[in-house]
Formats: C-alpha cells, structure tokens, sequence
C-alpha cells in the first residue's frame, strides 16, 4: 500500500486529477471513491491529499467524497480491517463506500442549488484531453537511463517514505492505546455505555469525535470495542465518525474549502452514520 501511494504520488500528473473529479456528474463521485481506493495514506494523509485535490480543481463534492471513502476503503486498510476482523472488514469498507456515494450525490444536489460553495480553482480542461492517449505519448517519450531511472525510484521512495512516516508511528500510538483500553478499562464500561444501543452508538460517535488518531491508529482501538461489546455497527461508528465529525477534518474544509461545505458534511454524513452502524447491530452478530 505504501508503495503504490509512492508511486501515484510521483506519476499521476495534475490534469489527470482535473479530468476525472471536476465534472458535473454521477461519475465524478465514482472517480473520487476510486481513487480514494489507490490512495494509501491515514486519514490525516488523506485530509491533506483533499485540500490539494480541491486546490488542483477538484470539485467540492468530490472532495467530500474522497474525504469520507478514503480512510476506510483504501487497500492497505482494507487489508487491515480483514486482518482484525475477518471478513466482516468487508462489511466496514462496503459501508464506508454507500455513505461516502450517497454524501457525494447529495452535496451535488447541494451544489447545483446554490447552497454549498464552489470550488474556484476549477481548471477547464480541454473536452478532447484523453489521459490514455496522453499517458502513451508521455511511455512514447519516456527514455530510459540509468540516471533517469534513479531519479524515478528516488521519487517513488521520497514519496512512500513520506506516506510510512504519516502512517507508521500513528499505527504504534494506535495499538498502544488500544492495549492501555484493554487493560484499564474495566469491561463493563464498554458493556453499559457501548453497547450495541442507540446510547451506546452515541458514546461511541462522541468519543471518536474527540479521539484525534488516523485511520491506521484507530483501526485497533475499533476492534477493541468490538472485542469487548461484540457491536461492530459502534465500531463502524467510532472509524466513520472520526472522518465525519472530528474538529481537524471540519476545521480544515471550514479554512480551505468552504465553510458551509464544512458545516454541511456532519449534517448529510453523520444520520448515515448512526443508521447504517444500528442496521449492523441488529442485523450482524
């Protein structure tokens, strides 16, 4: 994962980004889910990675989308999630990926009435620019040399080294708390207060909302609760809600975005959130 976040960063131009997530259309938000899947960064990487998409032009429903569907549906946390909880991770990431649809298509709606912000660094791209054609005319072009071919893996590394200095140390914090939670507090803690209730999904959605760790970090602690309530909807909660509702990501999208863009992604993602982690309580055991 890290590797092929190196490798996007080094090789994907910028008027690739434009071409496929500034549109007026469904397909826009797919693009955004999709490449929030090659993107292999945590959740703060991720939040970084947005605030350059919608500088480069990147429409602000799309950034909302990639924002959301990133942390949880990106392939080394896929296979993280899988690895802590079998293939009931499959279930986290398939749900991540309907809110993170859903919230794009509404904040379309949004956009198209005037009630969220445009983004203003919008660039036109011509409507005959094919990437594939200009992605073989750059093979065409490319020659290859020793020197060439150094600089090339320089750049792949400086940017996978990057990605594991965001992600490694967040990874070490995250089983680090998750031990001191399996230690300390006492089990009937989780049981009486992050229960597979509506309460207890609350509880759950305020912690995570104060918990400041990436995706990476709070993948352990997730599975903490889980280990301890046996309610995965309140640990799809707790990773969910920590993209929806945590001061960073609203600060950020307030300051570089648009502040109605970050006053309404809570509002639109936040209901899903609850529905969908009580649907997977009452339905998953």
């Amino acid at each position: 994962g890290l590797l092929l976040g190196g490798i996007i960063d080094y090789y994907v131009p910028r008027e690739y980004i434009s071409k496929v997530l500034s549109r007026k259309s469904p397909r826009t938000i797919f693009n955004a889910v999709f490449l929030g899947f090659l993107m292999s960064a945590c959740s703060h990487g991720i939040l970084a990675l947005s605030i350059q998409l919608h500088k480069k032009g990147a429409s602000n429903p799309a950034v909302v989308s990639f924002l959301l569907a990133s942390p949880w549906a990106n392939f080394t946390i896929t296979v993280m999630l899988i690895g802590f909880f079998g293939l009931k991770g499959l279930l986290i990431v398939i749900s991540a990926l309907i809110i993170a649809i859903n919230t794009g298509f509404i904040f379309m709606f949004l956009e198209n009435r005037g009630l969220i912000e445009k983004n203003k660094n919008i660039v036109n791209v011509a409507g005959d620019f094919s990437i594939a054609q200009d992605l073989k005319t750059r093979i065409k072009n490319y020659r290859f040399s020793g020197k060439g071919a150094l600089n090339d893996s320089l750049g792949v590394l400086k940017g996978t080294i990057s990605l594991a200095d965001m992600v490694l140390w967040w990874i070490i914090l995250g089983m680090f708390i998750a031990s001191l939670a399996g230690a300390y507090i006492p089990t009937h803690f989780f049981h009486k207060f992050m229960g597979p209730t509506i309460v207890g999904l609350l509880v759950t959605l305020a912690l995570a909302t104060v918990i400041e760790v990436c995706s990476e970090g709070t993948s352990p602690l997730a599975f903490e609760i889980y280990k301890q309530t046996g309610a995965l909807g309140n640990s799809f909660v707790f990773l969910m809600a920590g993209v929806a509702t945590d001061y960073t990501e609203i600060g950020l999208l307030w300051s570089n975005v648009g502040r109605r863009v970050a006053l309404w992604m809570p509002v639109v993602a936040v209901p899903q959130v609850i529905a969908l982690g009580y649907i997977i309580n009452r339905f998953v055991k």
